[in-house]
């Protein structure tokens, strides 16, 4: 279980799958487009709603902290990255520092982190698809299948299941043509809310901010909390190590690039949001930002550009956040933990079945369950997963200190003298970046924890069930233990039946050997004749334990045989030598 696999090894087998792999064809602009396709909108367009009646105008240090959570988990992600630029993400960096059952738990979270976050991302499209509809053609779609379920009478959200679908079909076309609807999508969802905040801003009243922090520090982390999970798109380019043109080098610069626009956007954003409308008006608001235009403008058209903005913008997370899916199963597969269908690949380098199957498990999730658990619950395997890979930088820089690093987190790597000693210092942001993610776990209710502890006993049993049994690494190392273990037993057989064997085979050659004295005192070509009788009867019995080698040795004795007969008898001695081994050859086949 706590078996690690190489790093070496990881990286050689990027790519390949079952039946094909995948391709690289991303480059750093792709890759920057799908950590903000899949980060921003999230927060903004479907949880602003929910977290502002936690925190109130604080919300907009909710924002940060969150931020600064993400920040020193993605420098961590940053260096790993670079060092090990496989789809797994967190699940490969923890399989390469902390062991398999690590690394399963980590794979675990990140089914918890992106399914379900796919799922509670495409919950809120339904209302802004609806308020799309009612601003263009007057027509909207009812509200038991257009809401969230136990929301405003909803029961079935059936445009999160159709947005789901939608991007599936993206996803099968390959992940060049993915990224490049993904990149549309960024350009007009930024452009979107670049609009909402020059509208907006004329309707802030400074009372909206008073009071600040209505429910004090409690309520801006516990809105934190909830508000980290729309800071996954990090991880999503992560995801795709394996098809990145040069991913050592373009990973981290991704990386840290949209995280720095996604948090100015976000706090940009939030903070005119809640100057506009007080914060108590937020609650069970999914579609915050398009009421907001509409009262502060008195018109419904800005309210429907901001609409067409979120729906597009949502269907681009759900759209790369479910492509981060994919690939972290693929991983799992390919190393056994998972069903093998996971890593199948089709000739045009796409995971068919994967996606197929995500897709449906996610879609459907995304129909009968609400919004706020599903946040929850992605906000807790979203901080367990980015706890563990700030801590495997910092095993991994005592474990292999000299590998070489395309990024390096600051304030690492470093060495202090102590009582006369040169000692690595820890990495000091990783280790924050862990606190920070502990201490927003313990800020989610206990309901969260408890959904979340289920989770994890569910993912142990499946484990213990399938995984270990299953898993390549283990097989692999079980094969060559069980192989060396087998080749020991077989020699001592070997050794055991050869002993027995020459005792029968000179016995047997002694009985031979009295039946020829007659003829061998004719000729003394005779002798090497019945001494082969002798081998050839040893020989006989040995082929129990070794058929094919005691053959090959059979005919070099005969040959050698008849080789040194020639020399003594001429070719009078030979044809006298011929017939008696013809017969020895015959006695020897009768016995």
């Amino acid at each position: 279980m706590m078996r690690r696999k190489p790093v070496e090894r990881l990286v050689a087998e990027g790519g390949q799958g079952e039946g094909g792999t995948l391709r690289r064809s991303l480059g750093m602009w792709q890759l920057t487009m799908i950590s903000i396709g899949a980060t921003l909108g999230t927060g903004i367009f479907v949880v602003l709603g929910n977290a502002v009646p936690d925190a109130g105008p604080a919300v907009v240090i909710s924002f940060v902290l969150a931020g600064l959570t993400a920040l020193f988990s993605a420098l961590s992600y940053a260096e790993l990255a670079g060092t090990i630029p496989v789809s797994g993400s967190s699940y490969s960096y923890a399989y390469a520092t902390l062991g398999e059952i690590i690394a399963w738990v980590c794979g675990w979270c990140l089914i918890l982190e992106y399914g379900v976050s796919v799922a509670a991302v495409a919950v809120g499209w339904g209302q802004y698809l609806n308020e799309l509809l009612e601003g263009t053609i007057g027509v909207t779609i009812p509200a038991w299948m257009a809401n969230p379920p136990g929301v405003d009478g909803g029961v079935f959200n059936l445009p999160a299941l159709l947005v789901v679908l939608l991007c599936m079909a993206f996803l099968l076309g390959g992940a060049k043509e993915s990224a490049r609807a993904n990149t549309i999508m960024v350009g007009v969802k930024i452009a979107a809310l670049l609009l909402f905040c020059a509208v907006a801003f004329t309707g802030i009243k400074a009372g909206n901010y008073s009071p600040f922090m209505p429910l004090g520090l409690g309520g801006v982390s516990a809105a934190g909390a909830t508000l980290f999970f729309s800071y996954i798109g990090f991880d999503a380019a992560s995801t795709a190590g394996e098809e990145a043109k040069d991913p050592k080098r373009d990973l981290p610069k991704a990386i840290m690039l949209s995280l720095l626009i996604v948090t100015a956007l976000y706090v940009l954003v939030a903070a005119i949001a809640v100057g506009a409308m007080p914060w108590n008006q937020f609650k069970d608001s999914e579609a915050a930002l398009a009421g907001i235009m509409k009262d502060v403008t008195g018109h419904g058209y800005w309210a429907v550009f901001l609409a067409a903005g979120a729906v597009i913008a949502i269907a681009s997370v759900v759209l790369t956040v479910l492509y981060g899916q994919t690939r972290i199963l693929f991983a799992m597969s390919r190393d056994g933990l998972v069903p093998r269908t996971f890593s199948k690949v089709s000739r045009n380098g796409v995971p068919v079945s994967n996606t197929v199957i995500v897709s449906a498990f996610c879609g459907i999730l995304a129909a009968v369950v609400p919004l706020g658990q599903l946040a929850d619950a992605t906000s807790i395997g979203t901080l367990f997963a980015f706890g563990l890979v700030n801590i495997a930088v910092i095993v991994l820089r005592f474990t292999r200190p000299g590998m070489k690093r395309s990024f390096q987190v600051p304030l690492s790597g470093r060495r202090v003298k102590l009582f006369g000693l040169s000692l690595p210092l820890a990495p000091v942001f990783p280790a924050i970046g862990f606190g920070l993610c502990v201490f927003m776990m313990t800020s989610l209710d206990i309901v969260t924890w408890e959904v979340f502890l289920a989770w994890m006993a569910v993912g142990l049993v499946i484990y213990f069930a399938y995984g270990m049994r299953n898993s390549r690494l283990v097989k692999a190392a079980a094969g060559a233990d069980g192989e060396g273990e087998r080749t020991a037993g077989e020699k001592e057989q070997v050794k055991a039946a050869s002993k027995a064997d020459d005792k029968a085979g000179d016995k047997a050659g002694a009985k031979a050997g009295a039946a020829k004295k007659p003829a061998a005192k004719k000729t003394a070509a005779r002798k090497p004749a019945a001494r082969s009788t002798g081998s050839n009867a040893r020989k006989g019995t040995r082929r129990t334990a070794q058929k094919t080698a005691q053959k090959t040795a059979q005919k070099t004795a005969q040959k050698s045989s008849r080789t040194a007969a020639k020399p003594a008898a001429g070719k009078t001695g030979s044809k006298a030598e011929k017939r008696p081994e013809k017969g020895a050859g015959a006695a020897d086949a009768q016995k």
